[in-house]
């Protein structure tokens, strides 16, 4: 009988364990897409206690502890480090068969070489022996990534964010480069007045301009996307609940525009025209200066009013969308009608739509670029091992796997980097049946440079990154 965690962890042939152990594991990391923080990289943040990295912002584990039963003060709330890990050690044998029980225990042995499975019982132990960890010289943000052998880091910023730590960080001699992305979600939120009046106001405080009208808005969004590439950002991304494909008119975006300034609300339909109008214009833009465009779609945000209005965003209480995604294909359309269709993945929430996603990028690939219009990787609830393999399977019987970009965190923790592992086992382990189960060539000339390509090279070379 195979023991948990051992070095053939999720690997059940000879196959699987020679992909895995020679190749794969060999690979470093290229992280394109999280939710990391540039200051705490770029000043080598240190953590005072294992609450504070690992519990801190993990809303994946706030989902968990509340479905345990745990009361709120032990997870966000006013109680100690240690009583919010005990909250959590006593949550951690309930998630038997969720990822979060492979992860967690993953992150122990990695991060700390941990053997133990974290339960009330041994949380003392466990509880020390991180701290002790926690204080020696190398555990910080950057002797992490180094760890994990994070080759680049995309992080998420908003248009008003600053870019100083980017660069600054990469100035210096650390290997792992730390690259910004363009988010401008909060550019399209005409549906909530206030919100939106606020950023708009710190946006034109940071151009230097005032945004009065949409047509003020746009250049000022065009121009930060250039100091984006000045700075080394080479991607842009976009998270929303579906993707309408046709743009309102100036008019009518102006419209909406000065309602949502003057306090009134879009309504759905004019929130969904008014974005698509960015959205067509950001496509330009990444075109233009050959980004890569990632869309998140079909998230359902905070269905829980209540909870929402206690603890904000981002919580853990979000969950699959059900929204019929239809507009992405007049989206692209539109884009590519005038040669103006970037580097582009797709990433559903809803696990329902992978074929339909996965078909969909063949409808839009070109030369020269191989694999142009990708299905990216099992995102958030379907970053489990059921959700892999149905991604990985989509994308095979629907497209070539063997130009997927492969996968990444969308973490907020600098602990988080096992689960490329976790990845890259499970997919070792399905090539690795299918070949010796006779379905697919067992020729590791074939099988090699795959699994090479889905762990690092295709991605390098897809999102062709300027070394800083």
């Amino acid at each position: 009988m195979a023991n948990y965690l051992d070095d053939d962890f999720l690997l059940s042939n000879e196959t699987a364990r020679h992909l895995y152990h020679e190749v794969a594991a060999k690979e470093p990391i290229l992280d394109y897409h999280t939710h990391l923080p540039p200051a705490e990289i770029h000043h080598n943040h240190r953590w005072s206690n294992l609450t504070e990295i690992w519990l801190k912002h993990d809303h994946y584990k706030w989902r968990a502890m509340r479905a345990n039963g745990i009361p709120e003060s032990h997870i966000t709330g006013s109680a100690s480090d240690r009583e919010k890990f005990d909250a959590w050690a006593a949550t951690v044998p309930h998630t038997l068969r969720n990822p979060l029980y492979d992860w967690t225990h993953l992150e122990l042995k990695r991060a700390f070489g941990i053997d133990l499975l974290l339960s009330p019982e041994t949380a003392d132990e466990v509880w020390e022996q991180a701290n002790e960890r926690l204080a020696a010289a190398d555990f910080s943000a950057q002797g992490l990534l180094e760890k994990f052998d994070v080759a680049a880091v995309g992080t998420t910023d908003d248009p008003t964010d600053g870019l100083d730590h980017h660069g600054a960080h990469n100035a210096s001699d650390h290997r792992t480069k730390i690259y910004p992305t363009f988010r401008p979600d909060k550019a399209l939120a005409v549906d909530r007045p206030d919100f939106f009046s606020a950023w708009v106001q710190s946006f034109g405080e940071l151009m230097g301009k005032e945004v009065a009208h949409v047509q003020d808005l746009l250049p000022l969004l065009e121009q930060r996307h250039g100091e984006f590439h000045e700075a080394n950002c080479r991607l842009s991304d976009h998270g929303l609940s579906a993707l309408h494909g046709q743009p309102c008119s100036l008019n009518e975006a102006e419209r909406i525009f000065q309602n949502s300034l003057a306090g009134v609300a879009a309504s759905p339909e004019e929130q969904a025209a008014f974005a698509a109008l960015i959205m067509q214009n950001a496509g330009r833009w990444n075109a233009k200066r050959n980004w890569t465009m990632q869309l998140h779609l079909n998230p359902h945000r905070n269905p829980n009013s209540r909870r929402f209005a206690e603890l904000g965003p981002d919580s853990g209480f979000d969950t699959i969308g059900d929204v019929s995604q239809g507009g992405i294909l007049e989206f692209l359309d539109l884009l590519d009608q005038r040669e103006e269709l970037p580097k582009t993945i797709l990433y559903t929430l809803n696990p329902r739509e992978n074929p339909f996603f996965a078909a969909a990028t063949g409808s839009f690939c070109e030369a020269p670029t191989p694999g142009k219009i990708q299905f990216g990787a099992a995102w958030w609830f379907n970053d489990t091992k059921q959700g892999i393999l149905a991604h990985l399977d989509a994308l095979s019987s629907l497209g070539l796997l063997s130009h997927f970009v492969g996968f990444l965190t969308d973490s907020r923790s600098f602990l988080s980097y096992p689960r490329h592992e976790y990845f890259r086992r499970i997919l070792c382990n399905l090539i690795g049946s299918e070949a010796e189960a006779g379905e697919i060539p067992s020729d590791l000339s074939l099988l090699e440079p795959l699994i090479q390509g889905l762990s690092y090279t295709n991605c390098a070379k897809y999102l062709n990154l300027p070394q800083p």
